[in-house]
Protein backbone atom coordinates (compact mmCIF):
# COMPACT_ATOMS: atom_id res chain seq x y z
CA UNK A 1 0.00 0.00 0.00
CA UNK A 2 2.80 2.75 0.72
CA UNK A 3 4.27 1.95 -2.60
CA UNK A 4 1.22 2.14 -4.39
CA UNK A 5 0.88 5.64 -3.14
CA UNK A 6 4.31 6.18 -3.73
CA UNK A 7 4.27 5.26 -7.31
CA UNK A 8 1.31 5.81 -8.06
CA UNK A 9 0.00 9.22 -6.19
CA UNK A 10 2.86 10.66 -4.44
CA UNK A 11 5.35 11.86 -7.86
CA UNK A 12 2.34 13.71 -9.14
CA UNK A 13 2.14 15.74 -6.09
CA UNK A 14 5.60 15.80 -6.16
CA UNK A 15 6.03 16.76 -9.55
CA UNK A 16 2.88 19.76 -8.96
CA UNK A 17 4.90 21.56 -5.73
CA UNK A 18 8.39 21.01 -7.97
CA UNK A 19 6.77 22.98 -10.28
CA UNK A 20 5.13 25.65 -8.56
CA UNK A 21 8.46 26.17 -6.63
CA UNK A 22 10.17 26.43 -10.01
CA UNK A 23 8.01 29.00 -11.69
CA UNK A 24 8.38 31.00 -8.28
CA UNK A 25 12.23 30.21 -7.93
CA UNK A 26 13.29 30.70 -11.46
CA UNK A 27 10.73 32.94 -13.48
CA UNK A 28 10.09 30.79 -15.91
CA UNK A 29 6.78 30.71 -18.23
CA UNK A 30 4.59 28.39 -16.32
CA UNK A 31 3.47 26.75 -20.21
CA UNK A 32 7.50 25.28 -20.53
CA UNK A 33 6.91 24.14 -16.56
CA UNK A 34 3.49 22.42 -18.01
CA UNK A 35 5.00 20.54 -20.75
CA UNK A 36 7.40 19.09 -18.54
CA UNK A 37 5.51 17.76 -15.77
CA UNK A 38 2.78 16.36 -18.19
CA UNK A 39 5.70 14.42 -19.21
CA UNK A 40 6.58 13.00 -15.70
CA UNK A 41 2.96 12.40 -15.18
CA UNK A 42 2.93 10.36 -18.47
CA UNK A 43 6.11 8.66 -16.93
CA UNK A 44 4.52 8.38 -13.68
CA UNK A 45 0.86 7.01 -15.40
CA UNK A 46 2.78 4.60 -17.42
CA UNK A 47 5.35 2.83 -15.16
CA UNK A 48 3.94 3.09 -11.51
CA UNK A 49 0.89 1.58 -11.09
CA UNK A 50 2.07 -2.23 -12.52
CA UNK A 51 5.84 -1.00 -11.25
CA UNK A 52 4.32 -2.41 -7.61
CA UNK A 53 3.98 -5.55 -9.15
CA UNK A 54 7.89 -6.06 -7.33
CA UNK A 55 5.82 -6.66 -3.88
CA UNK A 56 4.47 -9.48 -5.76
CA UNK A 57 7.78 -11.64 -6.52
CA UNK A 58 7.43 -13.72 -3.48
CA UNK A 59 4.54 -13.77 -1.97
CA UNK A 60 2.47 -17.10 -3.68
CA UNK A 61 1.29 -15.29 -6.82
CA UNK A 62 1.68 -16.32 -10.17
CA UNK A 63 5.02 -16.09 -11.88
CA UNK A 64 4.06 -13.36 -14.67
CA UNK A 65 3.96 -10.94 -11.59
CA UNK A 66 7.93 -11.11 -12.37
CA UNK A 67 7.90 -10.46 -15.77
CA UNK A 68 5.56 -7.03 -14.61
CA UNK A 69 6.74 -6.10 -11.59
CA UNK A 70 10.58 -6.27 -13.22
CA UNK A 71 9.49 -4.70 -16.56
CA UNK A 72 7.55 -1.72 -15.15
CA UNK A 73 9.79 -1.11 -11.93
CA UNK A 74 12.49 -0.69 -14.36
CA UNK A 75 10.93 1.75 -16.25
CA UNK A 76 9.97 4.04 -12.77
CA UNK A 77 13.37 5.82 -12.52
CA UNK A 78 11.85 7.98 -16.14
CA UNK A 79 9.71 9.82 -14.19
CA UNK A 80 12.81 10.80 -11.51
CA UNK A 81 15.21 11.25 -13.53
CA UNK A 82 12.47 13.51 -16.00
CA UNK A 83 11.87 15.42 -12.80
CA UNK A 84 15.54 15.91 -12.67
CA UNK A 85 16.40 16.89 -15.55
CA UNK A 86 13.51 19.13 -15.88
CA UNK A 87 14.21 20.80 -12.39
CA UNK A 88 18.01 21.60 -13.54
CA UNK A 89 16.67 22.70 -17.30
CA UNK A 90 14.84 25.40 -15.32
CA UNK A 91 16.85 26.36 -12.66
CA UNK A 92 19.79 27.22 -15.53
CA UNK A 93 16.95 28.66 -17.98
CA UNK A 94 15.71 31.30 -15.33
CA UNK A 95 19.33 32.01 -13.97
CA UNK A 96 18.79 30.98 -10.76
CA UNK A 97 18.58 35.32 -9.50
CA UNK A 98 15.89 34.63 -7.13
CA UNK A 99 16.82 36.32 -3.69
CA UNK A 100 15.95 33.10 -1.89
CA UNK A 101 18.63 31.01 -2.85
CA UNK A 102 18.34 28.32 -0.17
CA UNK A 103 15.17 27.56 -1.22
CA UNK A 104 15.91 26.95 -4.78
CA UNK A 105 19.09 24.43 -3.61
CA UNK A 106 15.83 22.54 -1.44
CA UNK A 107 14.48 22.26 -4.81
CA UNK A 108 16.63 21.62 -7.06
CA UNK A 109 18.26 18.75 -4.81
CA UNK A 110 14.80 17.27 -3.93
CA UNK A 111 14.87 16.57 -7.56
CA UNK A 112 18.08 15.08 -7.55
CA UNK A 113 18.26 13.04 -4.62
CA UNK A 114 14.94 11.24 -5.16
CA UNK A 115 16.11 10.10 -9.18
CA UNK A 116 19.39 8.64 -7.25
CA UNK A 117 17.38 7.40 -3.96
CA UNK A 118 13.70 6.28 -5.36
CA UNK A 119 15.08 6.03 -9.29
CA UNK A 120 18.42 4.56 -9.17
CA UNK A 121 19.06 3.24 -5.92
CA UNK A 122 15.22 1.43 -6.30
CA UNK A 123 16.28 0.32 -9.53
CA UNK A 124 19.36 -1.71 -8.46
CA UNK A 125 17.83 -4.29 -6.62
CA UNK A 126 14.29 -4.37 -8.35
CA UNK A 127 14.81 -6.78 -10.93
CA UNK A 128 13.83 -10.33 -9.83
CA UNK A 129 16.87 -11.92 -10.56
CA UNK A 130 18.56 -9.24 -8.07
CA UNK A 131 15.69 -8.95 -5.72
CA UNK A 132 16.22 -12.82 -5.38
CA UNK A 133 19.20 -12.12 -3.22
CA UNK A 134 18.67 -8.39 -1.77
CA UNK A 135 14.83 -8.78 -0.51
CA UNK A 136 14.87 -8.08 3.40
CA UNK A 137 18.70 -6.87 3.44
CA UNK A 138 20.23 -3.41 4.41
CA UNK A 139 20.00 -3.06 0.93
CA UNK A 140 16.33 -2.22 0.75
CA UNK A 141 17.18 0.30 3.72
CA UNK A 142 19.88 1.58 1.48
CA UNK A 143 17.10 2.82 -0.95
CA UNK A 144 14.58 3.63 1.43
CA UNK A 145 16.36 6.19 3.31
CA UNK A 146 17.62 8.39 0.11
CA UNK A 147 14.55 7.85 -1.53
CA UNK A 148 12.26 9.19 1.21
CA UNK A 149 15.02 11.70 1.71
CA UNK A 150 14.95 12.90 -1.45
CA UNK A 151 11.24 12.61 -2.84
CA UNK A 152 9.61 13.87 0.40
CA UNK A 153 11.46 15.02 3.11
CA UNK A 154 13.46 17.44 0.82
CA UNK A 155 10.15 18.55 -1.02
CA UNK A 156 9.09 19.86 2.67
CA UNK A 157 12.28 21.31 3.66
CA UNK A 158 11.76 23.36 0.29
CA UNK A 159 8.71 24.86 0.35
CA UNK A 160 9.33 25.78 4.05
CA UNK A 161 12.12 27.77 2.97
CA UNK A 162 10.32 29.26 0.47
CA UNK A 163 7.43 30.36 2.39
CA UNK A 164 8.84 31.22 5.89
CA UNK A 165 9.79 34.77 4.55
CA UNK A 166 6.18 35.71 3.28
CA UNK A 167 5.16 34.32 6.32
CA UNK A 168 7.24 35.84 8.65
CA UNK A 169 8.10 39.25 7.58
CA UNK A 170 11.65 38.44 8.37
CA UNK A 171 14.11 37.19 5.04
CA UNK A 172 16.62 35.16 7.02
CA UNK A 173 16.94 32.94 4.03
CA UNK A 174 20.33 33.64 3.05
CA UNK A 175 22.12 32.61 6.76
CA UNK A 176 24.77 30.96 6.83
CA UNK A 177 22.95 28.52 9.03
CA UNK A 178 20.78 28.12 6.19
CA UNK A 179 23.25 26.52 3.89
CA UNK A 180 25.06 24.82 6.45
CA UNK A 181 21.95 22.24 7.24
CA UNK A 182 21.21 22.32 3.49
CA UNK A 183 24.84 20.75 2.80
CA UNK A 184 25.67 19.07 6.20
CA UNK A 185 21.78 16.98 5.95
CA UNK A 186 23.01 16.17 2.33
CA UNK A 187 26.85 15.22 3.35
CA UNK A 188 25.06 13.17 6.16
CA UNK A 189 22.37 11.25 4.59
CA UNK A 190 24.62 10.56 1.45
CA UNK A 191 26.97 8.77 4.09
CA UNK A 192 24.53 6.83 5.58
CA UNK A 193 23.27 5.32 1.84
CA UNK A 194 26.75 4.19 1.31
CA UNK A 195 27.05 2.75 4.60
CA UNK A 196 23.92 1.21 4.25
CA UNK A 197 25.37 -0.27 1.06
CA UNK A 198 28.32 -1.76 1.86
CA UNK A 199 26.56 -3.47 5.18
CA UNK A 200 23.90 -4.88 2.51
CA UNK A 201 26.06 -5.91 0.14
CA UNK A 202 28.30 -7.62 2.47
CA UNK A 203 25.11 -8.84 3.90
CA UNK A 204 24.24 -10.34 0.62
CA UNK A 205 27.17 -12.49 -0.13
CA UNK A 206 27.81 -13.40 3.43
CA UNK A 207 24.10 -14.47 4.35
CA UNK A 208 22.26 -15.51 0.49
CA UNK A 209 25.33 -16.90 -0.99
CA UNK A 210 27.89 -18.42 1.40
CA UNK A 211 24.94 -19.19 3.51
CA UNK A 212 25.99 -18.00 6.93
CA UNK A 213 23.23 -17.62 9.72
CA UNK A 214 21.56 -14.36 10.16
CA UNK A 215 23.41 -13.40 13.69
CA UNK A 216 26.91 -14.07 12.59
CA UNK A 217 26.87 -11.99 9.77
CA UNK A 218 25.31 -9.10 11.82
CA UNK A 219 28.45 -9.59 13.90
CA UNK A 220 30.58 -9.33 10.94
CA UNK A 221 29.00 -5.91 9.34
CA UNK A 222 28.92 -4.53 12.85
CA UNK A 223 31.93 -1.53 12.14
CA UNK A 224 29.67 -0.18 9.24
CA UNK A 225 27.02 0.70 12.01
CA UNK A 226 29.43 2.98 13.61
CA UNK A 227 29.78 4.54 10.35
CA UNK A 228 25.94 4.40 10.02
CA UNK A 229 25.85 6.20 13.49
CA UNK A 230 28.43 8.89 12.63
CA UNK A 231 26.81 9.68 9.10
CA UNK A 232 23.29 9.87 11.02
CA UNK A 233 25.11 12.54 13.68
CA UNK A 234 26.78 14.44 10.73
CA UNK A 235 22.56 14.77 9.64
CA UNK A 236 21.24 15.31 12.89
CA UNK A 237 23.61 18.22 12.61
CA UNK A 238 22.40 19.87 9.69
CA UNK A 239 18.57 19.47 10.87
CA UNK A 240 19.60 20.81 13.68
CA UNK A 241 20.31 23.83 12.03
CA UNK A 242 17.12 23.81 9.77
CA UNK A 243 15.23 23.71 12.92
CA UNK A 244 17.28 26.53 14.50
CA UNK A 245 17.14 28.88 11.20
CA UNK A 246 13.28 27.80 11.56
CA UNK A 247 12.69 29.11 15.14
CA UNK A 248 15.05 32.65 14.32
CA UNK A 249 12.33 33.11 12.02
CA UNK A 250 10.06 33.88 15.03
CA UNK A 251 6.50 34.14 15.22
CA UNK A 252 4.24 35.31 11.62
CA UNK A 253 4.84 39.48 12.06
CA UNK A 254 3.52 40.35 8.16
CA UNK A 255 0.78 39.91 6.24
CA UNK A 256 0.84 39.30 2.29
CA UNK A 257 0.57 42.42 -0.38
CA UNK A 258 -1.71 41.73 -3.58
CA UNK A 259 2.38 40.92 -5.07
CA UNK A 260 2.89 38.27 -2.70
CA UNK A 261 5.27 40.30 -1.02
CA UNK A 262 5.42 40.55 2.94
CA UNK A 263 4.40 43.57 4.64
CA UNK A 264 5.90 44.37 8.09
CA UNK A 265 2.65 44.80 10.15
CA UNK A 266 3.68 46.69 12.78
CA UNK A 267 4.52 50.57 12.69
CA UNK A 268 8.11 51.26 13.35
CA UNK A 269 8.41 53.32 16.52
CA UNK A 270 9.13 57.16 14.86
CA UNK A 271 5.98 56.58 12.25
CA UNK A 272 3.95 55.27 15.36
CA UNK A 273 4.85 58.71 17.69
CA UNK A 274 4.81 60.61 14.49
CA UNK A 275 0.91 59.72 13.52
CA UNK A 276 0.17 59.91 17.59
CA UNK A 277 1.72 63.79 17.18
CA UNK A 278 -0.38 64.47 14.67
CA UNK A 279 -3.26 63.35 15.80
CA UNK A 280 -3.15 65.02 19.25
CA UNK A 281 -1.91 68.72 17.06
CA UNK A 282 -5.57 67.89 15.15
Amino acid sequence: MVHLWVEGVWELIMGAILSFLLIKLTGVDREVIEKWLYVIVGFTFLSGILGTGHHYYWIGTPRYWLLIGGVFSALEPLAFLAMAIYAIAMARRGGRTHPNRISLQWTIGCAVMSFVGAGFLGFAHTIPQVNKYTHGTLVTAMHGHMAFWGAYAMLVLAIISYTLPFLTGRKRHDATSASFAFWTSNVGMIAMTLAFAVAGVTQVVLERRVGMDFVTVQTEIEMHFWGLLLAAGLFILGIGAFVWNFIRHGWPVAELGASGEGLDARPAAGATGAATGAATAS
